[in-house]
């Protein structure tokens, strides 16, 4: 009886961490472009607003209302500004969870590839013994009828 080939239980670990590489990734990815909508949403607000109060412009405006108007914007900045490290950040996790995702999908074909060889070589041993049984028994045939 033949034993499973050791190179199967490693194919399947390779299989288990590429899955969950990839899985990794895709939180990565999903991650990544939740927070590049918050920045999208961040930047539209600011537009909005510089927008408000550019439909101010001719009216006389409060120097405490401009002041008020100059601490908000900055604070949008500021948040702005943080959620751009943030969306750097998630950019290079994403970018170190897709090498790591490549690596492990690496890792697996490597083995697929050991074990296609391996079934090859197996193959072709086998046709030969069934060729060299063959190539016998033709043999035994020819001496039959000569006799």
């Amino acid at each position: 009886m033949n034993r499973p080939d050791p190179l199967l239980t490693v194919l399947k670990l390779a299989l288990d961490a590429e899955e969950q590489a990839a899985a990794q990734l895709k939180a990565a990815q999903l991650e990544r472009a939740k927070l590049q909508q918050q920045l999208d949403a961040l930047n539209r607000y600011r537009l909005d607003y510089m927008q408000q109060i550019g439909a101010q412009q001719g009216r006389q405006i409060s120097a405490s209302y401009y002041q008020q108007f100059h601490r908000f914007i900055k604070q949008i900045d500021e948040a702005i500004a943080q959620q751009v490290q943030s969306v750097g950040a998630a950019d290079n996790q994403l970018e170190h969870r897709r090498r790591h995702w490549l690596e492990k999908q690496q890792k697996r074909k490597a083995v697929e590839l050991l074990l296609q060889h391996k079934a090859e070589k197996r193959e072709a041993k086998e046709a030969r013994q069934e060729q060299k049984m063959l190539d016998e028994f033709s043999i035994q045939q020819f001496v039959r009828r000569r006799c």
